[in-house]
């Protein structure tokens, strides 16, 4: 058994100390997950709060068949799900047939500022693109680009079949594609080309 379940465990039995110990664990990725989601520092604080909070209140409706951090992460994106919902954000229909998978920042440390600035406005043109994604497609992303979680882990807390949800991430990725294109503020390269680079590699 897992240190994270068996403070799941304790906390159920009303141990408050082990369930601290449980939101020390998480508190950040949490937080940056539901950041990717609304944009705002100060939205991501209070919604990692509601996720804990809530999660305290649900502790009896974790039965271990899933990770601690699945059980979290659907908590997470259910409340961010319902938080763009309550703000009405517009959503904006768009398609790509010709997109491709997008990479996301580069997380590794660098020592370049040029690298480290060129992340950071990656980073807010993602901010910026992923709110005009529908709500499945952003969630899509935010699990399996920003939080990591395999297709299989994915697929449980959706209840979706993996191809399915597989997909589902490949059309999310090609309508952020197409949004960041049409924004033009940072470059991407074309299908065409990036289909030749992948040939030339490979």
């Amino acid at each position: 058994m897992t240190e994270e379940k068996v403070w799941i465990q304790r906390a159920q039995k009303g141990d408050a100390a082990a369930f601290e110990q449980l939101v020390t664990a998480y508190e950040r990725k949490v937080y940056a997950l539901a950041l990717r989601s609304t944009g705002s520092e100060a939205d991501a604080a209070d919604l990692t709060q509601e996720v804990f909070l809530r999660a305290w209140r649900s502790l009896n409706s974790f039965r271990g068949d899933s990770t601690v951090s699945t059980w979290l992460y659907r908590i997470t994106m259910n409340i961010c799900i319902d938080f763009s919902r309550k703000k009405s954000l517009q959503l904006v229909p768009l398609s790509d047939e010709e997109g491709n998978e997008l990479p996301l920042p580069d997380r590794r440390t660098t020592n370049s500022p040029e690298a480290a600035l060129e992340n950071q406005e990656l980073s807010r043109e993602l901010n910026t693109a992923l709110k005009q994604l529908t709500p499945e497609h952003r969630q899509a992303i935010l699990l399996r680009d920003v939080s990591g979680l395999t297709y299989q882990e994915i697929g449980r807390m959706l209840a979706l079949e993996e191809g399915t949800v597989k997909s589902r991430l490949a059309r999310a990725r090609r309508n952020l594609r197409n949004i960041l294109i049409k924004r033009g503020n940072i470059s991407l390269p074309s299908a065409s080309k990036e289909h030749e680079r992948r040939q030339e590699n490979g």
